[in-house]
């Protein structure tokens, strides 16, 4: 029957769809929470060198410091630091400046003007309100260093001392770094030329950083501006192409560059001419980006140092040289950002700053046009109503609007094709050899009685991408994680916690993954097993075998995925049967919901009967 072949087809592209999304999400997701779990006990038990403040050795075996700029070569000298045995003694062993904004805490080291301590004080490590709460620059001798840095370099061969690493600084007063009240740092060379550092923070994640120098030398002096961002150690990623971390920017011609930590690794640095734009490091929620002033060219490089004990990432700018006069003083200015990737904020900074696509930095895919919406509108309604459960039955409920003519007409045709069944029976009985004779005189009736015969397809078709966008949204953006609905469902961009297999919780039993089948999963295979269950099962047993099978297949494949996608499509499979039920009625046909599930069953019933007697 062609109805079912239809519905079949749909059905068959529905799951290969699933399982591609499931080999490539909800395995990798669970590895990035293993990762994960393994990185925060590495961090608690283990400590480390820093590798960017140790000279390493270059091809020719002379030392030459890890922490280098683009450009004309020139270096940024940097000394051994004595490994830690924590991240809290590594604070402890230089002098400090405390941040304090609304949405960060940490520090500033004096020790070479680093920010190299912050944590994000409005998000934790676990939906458990007593968690950790993220941590994430830590210094120089901590198991995992990740820290930014900003100076002054010379070309090679200038006798001009510029502050190091390891220069210390002095701060104007020990007061807080908080917004509104910025600290100023001082550093004399003594030969001529004062270095100060004027760094601002917002109340969320940027910082301001004015570097400027006065020369009281009797000679001009050429200097080169440079930014920083170091990261010890590969992170743990989720590994598969729907989401890049690493490092990244919005660089020269070509744009946005996305560079994989194993790529930089094997292929080298690279370095972008570029006016304008941004660079820097992230993650899945978090990130890390210089910005320099945008009408300014400076280099940009992404390189890695692979041959230390610990691999580590750097991403930098060099600008132009700045000559500066005797008796003169220049300065230039830089933002830096370091925190949560929040949607609003990003869009914010990209305006108010005139950042060149700060927006990019969020991962929203090549389907940008279907992903940003998706997140515009699920905002809204959460903005209004304070819970993304809620608004995405809403949204479930507006696209069922938007294409309901589109899935009404399709519901039509299949309840017409319903009432010609006999007609279409017999056609099969007159023309039972001439199978070419049958097709003609089908689809002769199909025209006749304003039948399509794909519309079973169309349904199932239209969610695909509507899938696809509300999968990105939820595993993409900070403001779905850790998003609550209601009852057990705590985050939304996680899977379902609970499993049919220890009785939802009342059995104390450690389940691996694949038995994690929890209630909105079994919600939602129920409701798909109703609504095929509103037509009658095809006369083919082959097609019988995978209509019964289908919603347990679905129920497995769907577990492991967000709770959020679980709930709306079992949400929309309850909005579709509520739908085809009323165009049934209306076009005449009976409804055979009940007879139908029963002769499911007495067939499966006659079937083991037969086997049985075999």
């Amino acid at each position: 029957m062609n109805e079912h072949r239809n519905t079949i087809l749909a059905i068959a592209l529905s799951i290969a769809v699933l399982i591609t999304w499931q080999v490539f999400v909800g395995i990798p997701q669970m590895r990035e929470q293993q990762a994960r779990q393994a990185e925060l006990a590495a961090q608690s038990e283990s400590a480390g060198t820093d590798q960017s403040a140790v000279p390493q050795p270059d091809a020719t075996g002379t030392p030459t410091p890890q922490a280098t700029t683009p450009g004309v070569a020139p270096t940024v000298p940097g000394g051994a630091v004595t490994a830690t045995a924590s991240r809290q003694a590594a604070l402890a062993a230089t002098s400090r400046i405390a941040i304090e904004a609304p949405d960060l805490a940490g520090s500033l080291n004096l020790q070479g003007a680093r920010i190299d301590d912050l944590s994000l004080t409005q998000y934790r490590e676990t939906v458990e309100p007593d968690s950790p709460i993220i941590t994430l620059l830590s210094p120089s001798g901590s198991p995992n260093p990740y820290y930014i840095e900003a100076g002054w370099t010379v070309a090679p061969g200038t006798e001009v001392a510029v502050p190091t690493s390891e220069t210390v600084w002095t701060a104007e007063s020990n007061a807080a770094l908080t917004p509104g009240s910025p600290v100023t740092l001082t550093y004399d060379n003594g030969a001529g030329l004062v270095f100060k550092r004027t760094i601002a923070i917002d109340d969320h994640y940027m910082f301001a950083i004015t570097q400027s120098v006065e020369n009281t030398t009797g000679a001009a002096v050429t200097l080169y501006p440079y930014g920083l961002i170091s990261r010890h150690g590969t992170p743990a990623t989720t590994n598969f192409y729907i989401l890049h971390e690493g490092l990244i920017g919005v660089l020269g011609e070509d744009g946005l560059r996305e560079i994989d930590y194993d790529e930089v690794a094997e292929d080298g640095p690279q370095t972008i001419a570029s006016t304008g734009g941004w660079l820097g490091i992230t993650d899945k929620y978090w990130a890390t980006a210089l910005i320099p002033a945008q009408d300014q060219p400076f280099n940009a490089r992404f390189s890695a140092n692979t041959r230390a004990p610990t691999i580590s990432y750097q991403t930098d700018y060099l600008l132009d040289p700045v000559t500066v006069a005797p008796g003169a003083s220049v300065s230039v200015e830089t933002n830096v950002f370091a925190g949560a990737k929040r949607v609003r904020l990003i869009e914010s900074y990209e305006e108010n700053l005139g950042i060149k696509q700060f927006d990019l930095m969020i991962d929203w895919g090549w389907f940008y046009f279907l992903t940003r919406p998706m997140f515009t509108v699920l905002d809204y309604f959460n903005a209004m109503i304070g819970n993304f459960g809620i608004a995405i039955l809403i949204v479930t409920v507006l696209i069922k609007l938007i294409f309901f003519p589109l899935a009404n007409k399709s519901y039509v045709s299949m309840s017409r094709m319903k009432l010609v069944q006999p007609e279409m029976q017999k056609i099969r009985d007159n023309f039972a050899d001439d199978k070419q004779r049958q097709q003609q005189e089908m689809m002769k009736l199909y025209k006749e009685k304003k039948i399509n015969p794909l519309s079973g397809c169309l349904p199932i078709l239209v969610q695909i991408p509507v899938f696809f966008a509300l999968y990105k949204v939820l595993f993409v953006t900070i403001e779905m994680r850790h998003a609550p609905f209601f009852g057990w469902i705590r985050d939304l961009s996680a899977p379902d916690p609970t499993s049919l297999f220890n009785l939802f919780g009342l059995i104390p039993l450690d389940l691996p993954a694949f038995l994690m089948i929890g209630v909105w999963p079994i919600i939602m295979g129920l409701t798909m097993f109703i609504q095929m269950k509103l037509n009658p099962a095809p006369p083919d047993p082959t097609q019988q075998l995978i209509f019964n099978w289908m919603p347990l297949v679905f129920t497995f494949i769907l577990a492991g995925f967000p709770a959020g996608l679980v709930i709306y499509w079992a949400w929309n499979n309850f909005l579709s049967i509520l739908q085809q039920y009323i165009i049934m009625r209306r076009q005449g046909v009976k409804v055979e919901l009940w007879d139908n599930i029963k002769s499911t069953f007495q067939r499966k019933a006659a079937a083991d009967n037969t086997a049985d007697k075999t």
